[in-house]
């Protein structure tokens, strides 16, 4: 996918483009309107750094994740528990809707947490027919030191921009993603209503 994190350039190329003043995704572009100038792609300067962006904080908040032993995906099971409040506990097709994975998905986060020893499955008290997943108390210990982590590395993520400029961006992306995330937001030739939401820039 153009514009992201992990493309290879040709060797030589990025020195090339920073020379000339351009970024990654400016070269995508500029080589782009070369060859396809009867499109307009005008919309890779937002969406294409934006999911270059994406994929580097990504990778820095990894980093994080992987100290305390956990993947994201783990991170975001526990995280979600921590955040429910005592006791601790969600039913699995809850946790999936909160870390927006399907529930085979979650199944297999679950197991190899449980095996970690870091949450429980069991009944649910208020229907007996039900399971939830809770914290152990070594769960809740690991999750409150890597949140912590977590959120100092955001922090410092976050302290390239001067204020001013993370508060434009806050209210910028709080419209835009409100606007993208209603029933009737965007549908392009790409996707269908109901489909899912093409990918990328490129």
């Amino acid at each position: 996918m153009e514009g992201n994190f992990g493309d290879a350039a040709p060797e030589g190329a990025d020195e090339g483009a920073e020379r000339a003043g351009l970024d990654h995704v400016a070269r995508i572009q500029a080589e782009w309107a070369r060859e396809r100038p009867d499109v307009d792609v005008s919309p890779q300067a937002v969406i294409g750094r934006l999911h270059r962006l994406g994929h580097l904080l990504t990778a820095r908040l990894d980093v994080v994740y992987r100290t305390h032993g956990l993947s994201e995906g783990e991170f975001d099971v526990l995280a979600a528990l921590r955040r429910a409040g005592e006791p601790f506990e969600r039913a699995p097709g809850e946790l999936a809707a909160h870390t927006m994975v399907t529930t085979g998905a979650m199944t297999k986060r679950i197991d190899r947490l449980q095996r970690a020893g870091l949450v429980t499955r069991r009944r649910s008290a208020a229907d007996g027919r039900g399971r939830v997943v809770a914290l152990t108390p070594a769960g809740r210990s690991l999750i409150d030191r890597a949140f912590t982590d977590h959120m100092r590395n955001e922090r410092n993520l976050l302290d390239a921009l001067d204020p001013r400029e993370a508060e434009e961006l806050e209210r910028l992306l709080t419209g835009w993603l409100a606007r993208v995330e209603r029933p009737d937001g965007p549908v392009t030739a790409h996707r269908r209503p109901g489909g899912p939401a093409p990918r990328g820039a490129g």
